[in-house]
C-alpha cells in the first residue's frame, strides 16, 4: 500500500480524544481560534475577565482555551500550536469538549509580491504537503474548504475595510524544506501563500463533520531575491490585527447562532 493512502475510516481509533466527564453542557459551540501570539498577549485582557485563568487546557498539546463573549454569545479563544499535527490534535479536542464552528486564523508567507502586507488571504483549496491531513481523508492532491460562509465573510472584511484575497494555500509541514524551485512551481499551480497546518485542520474538521473556516494575515514574502519577514514576529498594523479578531468573532457567533 502507498503510504500515503492511509486513510482508514472503517476501524475505530485505538484511542479518541476526549475529556473525563466530557463533552461538557454548556461549553460554547463556537470558538476562535488563532496563531498570532502577540495578537492574543493584546486583546487577552479585554475579550477575558481573568486572562490568566483558562477555561481548560487541550489534551495532548496543553494549549489554553479562554471564556469570552463576543455580542452577548459565549465563544472558546484558544491559540493553536503551530504545525498540523500538534494543530490537529488540539482541534480535536476543542471538538472533543463539545465546539461545532471553529474560526482558525494565523499568518502566512506569501508566494507574490504584490499582496499587501497584513491583508487578508482567504483559501478555497489546500495543497496537502503535509502528513496529518492523509489520516483523515482519502489520499488526494488539494482539499476545498471555505465554500459555505465565504460570502459572508467577506461581507464582515469589507465592513471593517480589511483588504482581502482569495486562492489557494500551499501547506507544508517542512519549513525549511520550501525551496525556491518549489515556491515558483506552487505560484503556477494558484497557490497565493503557504502555510504549515490549513489542509490537515479543513480535513479534521470535514471527518469530524463540524462547521470549519480559516483565513491568513499575510506576512513575510517569499517572492523575492532575499526572504523578506515583512510583519513577520513584529509588533504594528495593530488595529488591522484586531479587525481580524473582530471578523472571526463576527463569522463564529454567525454561524454558531444558525448551526
Amino acid at each position: 500500500m502507498n503510504i500515503l493512502e492511509s486513510f482508514d475510516d472503517k476501524s475505530p481509533a485505538v484511542i479518541e480524544p476526549g475529556f473525563p466527564g466530557g463533552p461538557f453542557d454548556g461549553f460554547p459551540s463556537a470558538a476562535v481560534c488563532c496563531f498570532m501570539q502577540d495578537t492574543i498577549d493584546r486583546l487577552l485582557p479585554e475579550l477575558c475577565e481573568v486572562p490568566d485563568r483558562p477555561l481548560l487546557r487541550l489534551p495532548g498539546t496543553g494549549a489554553a482555551v479562554w471564556p469570552v463573549e463576543y455580542k452577548d454569545s459565549p465563544v472558546a479563544f484558544c491559540r493553536l500550536p503551530v504545525g498540523a499535527p500538534a494543530a490537529s490534535i488540539a482541534l480535536e479536542g476543542l471538538y472533543a469538549a463539545n465546539v461545532q464552528t471553529t474560526v482558525v486564523f494565523g499568518t502566512c508567507g506569501v508566494l507574490r509580491a504584490d499582496i499587501e502586507d497584513c491583508s487578508v488571504i482567504i483559501p478555497g483549496s489546500a495543497l496537502r504537503c503535509e502528513g496529518t491531513s492523509f489520516h483523515y481523508a482519502p489520499a488526494a492532491d488539494e482539499i476545498s474548504l471555505n465554500s459555505e460562509h465565504l460570502e459572508e465573510f467577506k461581507r464582515i472584511l469589507e465592513g471593517l475595510s480589511l483588504p482581502y484575497y482569495e486562492g489557494k494555500v500551499w501547506t507544508t509541514d517542512a519549513v525549511y524544506r520550501e525551496t525556491r524551485a518549489l515556491a515558483a512551481k506552487r505560484r503556477q499551480q494558484g497557490c497565493l501563500c503557504v502555510d504549515m497546518e490549513c489542509s490537515a485542520l479543513a480535513a479534521v474538521s470535514q471527518f469530524r463533520k463540524r462547521d470549519h473556516f480559516q483565513f491568513f494575515c499575510a506576512a513575510d514574502n517569499l517572492d523575492a531575491p532575499e526572504w523578506d519577514p515583512r510583519s513577520l514576529g513584529r509588533a504594528g498594523r495593530h488595529e488591522r490585527k484586531v479587525n481580524m479578531v473582530r471578523a472571526a468573532l463576527e463569522l463564529a457567533v454567525s454561524v454558531s447562532a444558525v448551526r
